[in-house]
């Protein structure tokens, strides 16, 4: 017997010293194996991010600045930092020799912190001491170029993979874009005739020039530049057909367009040397066959009003302004996802044509207290009121800018005397195009303030309208592998059947709330009717089938305030039986089962261990 213990107790400390060696090399020699179980695949990096990281062409290192004595009392944070961290491990396991990882901790007072701060992160102060809680990625490489995410919003987890393989890969391909702009409106400045003043270069146009290669490009030149990135049309009125030719071809061909069309572009003054500029300025512009074969309707002579957009209080609100908050901006997409509002001036609209072959996607939508009207109407607009005349809401909400993508064929024919290839129709890639209804939005007066300061005007934005441009195009400007990552699934996962409970308890509450109000209603008439009945001399009496019908209403009025109540009670006694039937099959019915194979299995053994041996008969 104390042979056996001997045996057995050198048995679990051999177990034991295997499985520390095995612990070991599995996390050295299978670090890169990994199993993602997870319903949306959140571990596991999307096609066009793991083509970016085989394609960089400089070496590339990222650091991952996160407070940890900071932190410590926010569960929540620490969470997604550890999210952060998982997905940056993956991203340098799949190119390890051109991506490096540094990991910091940005102590206070620390050359961390140092560190941190010359990359331009943002520290958040947290706790009642004010410390400095930092959680951001900064990037740099061989060039001495430097990115940063300045701090990572747990919020914005669906963008994270996004936001860091364009980081990446704009460090790992130092090399500018090429973004082709025509336009008729004057976005480089000029004299204005009106104030024989010279007017600066729009500020979008700076910004534009500071982070990308500008080609400039003349609407009669007949024929576009090669070699562009991506191409933006501002106010693209009265191109001759070769130009819009050589557009389409460009879209057909897989070149991304950006088209700022408007209805009513008031920062169209016309030629200034025509005496009668003024009655022309305002023109439209449109694409006009392209916008059929794209499958998109537009209507160059209408604009959008808006009762909730629009600027101004109830008492002299411009419904041709609009201030779109992000209730109108669509929160799944990247371009409009951390905007909080665009403003448009007379902006029109497009839709989805009924056979349309492509995929159209609403970037910014008007409220449902919207409706079309004439672009004439704001011509000479003196009042801002009298848009409010014959204005009838329809109920629908219209789309003020839209991504439009897929298979397209041509609608223009080729001219006479072109040498190029004609494409019929678009490639497997399908196009990739972006509208935007309205060309005000770009002017400063939309969204830029000016001020003097010593001698030099300084600029402050008061809304994201140079945000959403610059995003479009930083958007299309990505290649193919960068326009294709998709936005992640939260980590979170939600409650959906408390959800559904919740919504079914709404509808309930509603329905009985909707009711009271008919029941008040009924009875208000009721009454009314009971006083028009009396004589004049009793108008100041209150009548005995008066009195009863009041009883009666308040009597009702509690009745159904008690089912209001009821109705709470049972939602949250629903999500509250929900919770313990979850807390018993945690916490009892799982260890339960557990415990009940344990016992099952060490029944068998010792039944097993105490069964006799029959010895086998020797041969004689």
């Amino acid at each position: 017997m104390q042979k056996k213990s001997i045996y057995s107790i050198g048995s679990l400390l051999l177990l034991l010293v295997f499985f520390v060696v095995a612990s070991m090399l599995s996390s050295n020699l299978l670090r890169g194996l990994r199993f993602d179980l997870t319903e949306n695949q959140l571990y596991t990096l999307s096609s066009g991010t793991r083509n970016i990281l085989h394609d960089l062409q400089e070496p590339v290192t990222l650091y991952l600045f996160f407070s940890q004595e900071a932190s410590r009392d926010l569960p929540q944070i620490r969470s997604y930092a550890r999210r952060v961290d998982e997905l940056v491990e993956e991203f340098v396991n799949h190119n390890p020799g051109k991506l490096k990882l540094r990991r910091i901790d940005p102590e206070p007072f620390s050359e961390a912190e140092d560190e941190a701060t010359a990359f331009g992160l943002q520290a958040v102060p947290v706790g009642a001491s004010g410390d400095s809680l930092y959680l951001g990625i900064a990037g740099s490489n061989s060039l001495d170029d430097m990115q940063a995410m300045p701090f990572l919003q747990p919020s914005k987890e669906k963008f994270l993979e996004y936001d860091l393989a364009k980081m990446i890969s704009s460090l790992g391909n130092p090399e500018r874009k090429t973004l082709g702009l025509m336009s008729s409106l004057p976005l480089r400045g000029g004299f204005d005739p009106a104030t024989q003043a010279a007017q600066p270069a729009w500020v979008l146009h700076e910004q534009l020039s500071q982070l990308f290669q500008i080609e400039e490009i003349d609407a009669t030149a007949g024929e576009l530049p090669e070699d562009l990135d991506v191409l933006m049309l501002i106010h693209p009125k009265d191109l001759d057909m070769s130009m819009q030719y050589q557009v389409e071809q460009f879209v057909l061909g897989g070149g991304h367009l950006i088209a700022y069309l408007d209805p009513f572009a008031e920062m169209d003054r016309g030629n200034p040397a025509d005496p009668m500029a003024q009655l022309q300025a305002g023109s439209a512009s449109s694409l006009g066959s392209m916008l059929d074969a794209w499958g998109v309707e537009y209507d160059p002579a209408r604009v959008i009003g808006d009762l909730q957009f629009g600027i101004g209080t109830s008492r002299s609100r411009h419904i041709g302004i609009l201030s779109v908050t992000a209730e109108g901006l669509d929160d799944e997409d990247i371009i409009t996802s951390d905007l909080e509002v665009v403003n448009f001036s007379s902006v029109g609209w497009f839709s989805a044509k009924n056979d349309a072959r492509t995929r159209f996607e609403p970037l910014v939508m008007s409220s449902e207290n919207a409706a079309p009207m004439d672009s004439s109407r704001l011509r000479f607009l003196t009042n801002p009121a009298d848009l409010m005349t014959d204005f009838n809401p329809t109920g629908e909400r219209y789309a003020l800018a839209a991504r439009v993508t897929g298979e397209a064929k041509a609608s223009i024919e080729a001219p006479q005397g072109t040498d190029d290839e004609h494409l019929a129709t678009a490639g497997e890639a399908g196009i990739n195009v972006v509208l935007v209804a309205d060309t005000d939005a770009l002017s400063d007066r939309l969204w830029i303030q000016r001020q003097p300061f010593f001698g030099q005007d300084i600029t402050t934005a008061f809304a994201d309208n140079g945000s959403f441009a610059v995003n479009v195009v930083d958007n299309l400007l990505g290649n193919r592998d960068l326009i294709s990552i998709r936005t992640r699934a939260s980590s979170g996962r939600p409650f959906d059947r408390v959800d559904d409970i919740r919504v079914a308890a709404e509808k309930s509450y509603r329905a009985t709330e909707e009711r009271l109000q008919m029941e008040l209603e009924d009875t208000e008439r009721k009454l009314t009717e009971l006083q028009a009945a009396k004589g004049e001399s009793e108008l100041t009496v209150i009548s005995p089938e008066q009195q009863q019908e009041i009883q009666r209403f308040v009597d009702r009025k509690f009745e159904i305030r008690r089912e209001l109540r009821q109705v709470q009670h049972d939602l949250q006694r629903d999500i509250n039986s929900l919770g313990t039937r979850l807390k018993l099959l945690n916490i009892a019915l799982v260890p339960a089962i557990v415990m009940v194979i344990a016992l099952v299995y060490g029944s068998r053994m010792r039944r097993k261990r105490t069964r006799p041996q029959l010895n086998p008969v020797e041969n004689p």
